[in-house]
This record gives structure tokens, sequence and C-alpha cells, in this order.
């Protein structure tokens, strides 16, 4: 066994003694690559993969649920933070409902669950209302987190308390709601109106107003007006005239095509928009009966008086100015009848209170203009009768139907007359229907394409013809190393060997140094 070791360390140490050294660095490289890539392939083999059991946790959480997984000899990793529990790949599933079923993770909070579970007769009047304010809490927090870019909500609520006379000046609930949102993401209008309204909806007695919503970086999700969102920039201005305008010419343009065809007609349609929002109120008083413009009667008061029977005599001081204050004069022995009916009635009647809010983008006055080709254009009389005064009678009736009757009144026929045009003549050139005209590629495309496609084939030409001179280059080298292989020395040549060499060397001493090869001679025979 010692003989077979030792022959093979001579053999390792001969193999090694005659390689180069770029063989030399070449065999150590190769074997330190195949130990680094096994230790590697070890590594990630063998080591076990942790993935998120449960994120988002509170700290006091994460320790009971930490607690339970060493009771159940499960190894697990905290999360820097300490709000996410880490545990192997494999059994996260199994953990989940192991987990479930144990009433893990238990968030602490209170909702409507809680009345089912906990219902008793005990429970006073004020532990109820702080458990059912705690329970709207959660429940339109969890509504709130089943929205696009919400993680969490805080909510917090503040309920007026039942007064118990109707005199009593009401109180307002309020809300005010903190939401984590996910970094970046960017909430619509819409979707902060929807916001809005599930609070308002789901509290009593709240309203927007009394609502505040920011995310953790303290921004406000303020909730606009009617007015903001309708926008009121000269951009949007323009944006919706020319929305309506656009809906208008191709109304007319695809009506007056299919009578005349879509290149004999062409549409100009131009149009004044009120953009004021307008927010009032009113209060209108109208009687009940209105024929008679006369209310119910609510209340009636009648007073009669009446007197008969001798006047009475004159009395008082005459008045030193020629006033009758304070002095009365009758005629002796006169008779008198006095009377006097007076009535108060208290009439009610209809008091009627509006609040309009007038939506923008009112169209005021429209005008339209229409030029129309005849079918032979050269021919003014191949035009059909009547067939003009059709246009302008369609023309009419869309004018009508789409200006504001507030706005612009009733509108008589001169007036909507004034309001279009309409001129019969051939068409000088093509006509171009108003829809989105073809895009047309510039020459100077094409050319640019052609000089690249250009381009690209010589390149692939010179790619190709350099490939295959090195292709030729490598037979030709492979030709010549094997010519070298297959050469085959003269027989005749004489071999250079250490033996002839050292031949030579004797011959040479023989011939020059006489005594001294004697000498040699006579040791090599000596030690024999």
């Amino acid at each position: 066994m010692n003989e077979r070791l030792a022959k093979t360390k001579n053999e390792l140490q001969t193999f090694w003694s005659s390689r180069t050294k770029k063989q030399k660095t070449t065999y150590g490289a190769s074997l330190l690559a195949i130990i680094i890539i096994a230790a590697t392939i070890t590594f990630f083999l063998s080591r076990t993969e942790y993935v998120p059991l449960y994120t988002d946790v509170s700290t006091a959480e994460i320790g009971r649920i930490k607690e339970q997984l060493d009771m159940l000899g499960v190894q697990s990793q905290i999360a820097p933070g300490g709000t996410s529990i880490l545990v192997p790949k494999e059994r996260v599933d199994d953990l989940l409902v192991t987990l479930a079923a144990e009433g893990y993770p238990n968030s602490g909070t209170i909702d409507y669950s809680f009345f089912s579970n906990n219902a008793g007769f005990g429970m006073t009047d004020n532990e109820f209302n702080v458990i059912k304010l705690a329970s709207m809490q959660t429940e339109l927090a969890n509504l709130m987190k089943g929205i696009e870019g919400v993680k969490d909500a805080k909510v917090m609520l503040t309920l007026p308390s039942e007064n118990i006379f109707l005199n009593d000046n009401s109180q307002r609930a309020s809300a005010a709601i903190v939401l984590n949102t996910n970094p970046g993401h960017q909430f619509s209008d819409s979707q902060i109106n929807a916001l809005y309204n599930l609070v308002s909806k789901s509290i009593p007695n709240l309203s927007k107003e009394d609502i505040e919503i920011t995310n953790q970086y303290f921004e406000y999700f303020d909730l606009k007006t009617e007015k903001e969102q309708f926008g009121t920039s000269l951009a949007d201005q323009i944006a919706v005239k020319k929305s309506i305008e656009r809906d208008l010419q191709r109304q007319v343009q695809m009506m007056l095509g299919t009578m005349m065809g879509q290149d004999k007609v062409i549409v100009s349609v131009t149009t004044d928009i009120d953009f004021k929002l307008e927010n009032r109120e009113e209060s209108l008083v109208t009687p009940v009966d209105v024929e008679s413009m006369e209310g119910i009667a609510l209340s009636v008061q009648r007073i009669t008086e009446s007197f008969t029977g001798n006047a009475p005599v004159a009395g008082g001081e005459p008045p030193m100015d020629n006033s009758t204050d304070n002095y009365t004069e009758f005629v002796n022995g006169s008779n008198g009848d006095y009377e006097r009916i007076e009535e108060t009635v208290n009439h009610e009647v209809n008091r009627i209170r509006k609040e309009i809010v007038e939506s923008p983008y009112k169209i005021r006055d429209i005008g339209i203009q229409v030029m129309v080709e005849p079918p032979v254009a050269e021919d003014m009389a191949s035009m059909p009768v009547g067939l003009q005064d059709d246009i302008e009678q369609i023309l009419a009736t869309i004018i009508r139907t789409s200006i504001d009757k507030e706005a612009a009144g009733e509108l008589t026929n001169n007036e909507i007359n004034e309001k279009i045009a309409v001129s019969v003549q051939p068409f000088n050139g093509r006509v171009t229907v108003f829809d989105t005209p073809s895009v047309q590629v510039p020459l100077w495309i094409y050319i640019a394409g052609g000089a690249l496609l250009f381009i690209i084939i010589i390149l692939v030409i010179l790619f190709v013809r350099s490939r295959r001179a090195a292709e030729k280059a490598e037979v030709e080298e492979v030709i010549e190393e094997q010519e070298k292989v297959l050469h085959i020395e003269d027989i005749n040549e004489e071999q250079e060997t250490e033996g002839t060499l050292r031949r030579k060397q004797l011959e040479k001493m023989a011939k020059e140094k006489p005594e001294e090869f004697a000498k040699l001679l006579r040791t090599w025979i000596a030690e024999d």
C-alpha cells in the first residue's frame, strides 16, 4: 500500500514537474473555479429561504406570533422594523392555517363582531357607546383599506350626544382620517370624492365639510367644489368649445353628406359658450288660490260697534286757535245713530325656497355655414329644386334645439335664419373632410430609410465576408499544423542524442589530449 502511494506520488510529481508554467497556472485556476462553483451550489441548495408570514403587524402581535412559532418548533426571523416575521418558504401555507385556528394575528381592534361575542345584560349605556364608536371606526377603516393605493387607515370619529330637549342646538359629527398610502400613488378627483362620500354616508349627520383626510406625509386630500371640478381655466374653456363645435360639425356633415355625398359638402360651426357657473337661492311667495289671489285664512277678527240715542250736550273749552281738538258741538235736540265694523284676516301663502346650481357650458349662440356643390359641378341648374330650403330647415332645427332657452330666449324664425348661411357653388379643388387629416410621410423619410437599408446591407455583406475569411484562415492554419505533424525526417540524417554527443567529445579529447584520454580509460577500467 505504501509502495503504491509512493509510486502515485512520484508519478504526480513527475507529471507536475514536466508541465510548463502556463499549464500549471491553467490547472490551478480550473481547480479553484471548480471549488468555488461547488461551494456556491452547495450554499444555495442547502440554505433555508425565508419569506414573510405576516407583514405590517404591531410589534406586540409579532412577539406573540414569535412565541407561538417557537412553541411549534418552527424557525423564524423578525424583519428589520419589528413589524414583519419570516418563516421557511415551504411552511408558509401550513403556518397560516395553524395560526389562524389559534386566533393569530389578533389586531386588538373592536368591530361589529364584538357585540355577538360579548353580548350581555350587564353593559351600561356608556360602555355600549364607547364600543359602538370603536366598532364604527374599525369598520370604516377596513372599508378604506380595500381602496387601491391605501395600505392602512386610521379613523377618529366625534359623534354628537343626543339632546333631551328639541330646542337645544344640535351638534354636528366630525371625522379625521389618516391614510397610509402606497409611495407615489396619486388619487384622482373622482377617487377623493368617493372617499368623502364613503365617510359621509357611513356616519349619520356627518357632512363633507366636517371631514378631514390626510396621508402619512401630511398631504391633505381636499374635496374640490363643483366649480373647481368643472374647470374654469382658459385651456379648459377652449377644449370644451372645440369639442361642442366638433360634435355639431360631425353631425351636420354626416347628415348632409348622406344626402349629397361627403365630397359635396363643407360644414363650419361656430359657437358662443357661457362658462359661468351660477349658484343662487330663491325665496318665492305665491297665493294659494291663484284666481282670487288669496291665501288660506288662518285667523279672523271682527269688531262691530253701534250707537243710537240723543246727541250729547256740547262740551269742552273752545280753543283759542280755532282748532277743534277736545271740543264737540252738536245741534240741540238732534238724534244720532253710530255704527263701526272692523275686520282683520291673516292669510297664509305658499312659501317656496329653491337652491339652484346651474352648470356651465351653456350654448348662447350658434352659427352654421354650409357650402354645397351641385351634382354636376359646372351646372348650377343640376341642383334639385327645394334642396337648399330643406338644408336650411334642418340647420334651423339643430340650432333651435341646441341653444339654451334661458340664455337666448325664444328665437323667432328670422333670428334663426340669420345664424344660417348656405352657399351653393362649385368647389375649386378637392374637398378635405373635417375629420382627422391623413398623415403623409415626407419624401426625406423614404430617402433616409433607403440609405439606412443600404448601409445595413453593406454591413451584412462585409460581416459575411469577414466571417468567411476568418473561417478560411482557420482552415489553412489547421492544414499547416497537420502538415507539420505529418512531416517525416530523413532516415539518413543522423539524430543528435546524448550518446552521440559524448562520443564526439571523447573522440575530440583522444585527438587533442591523448594522455588525459588514457588516464580516463584507466579510471573507467579500474572502476569496472
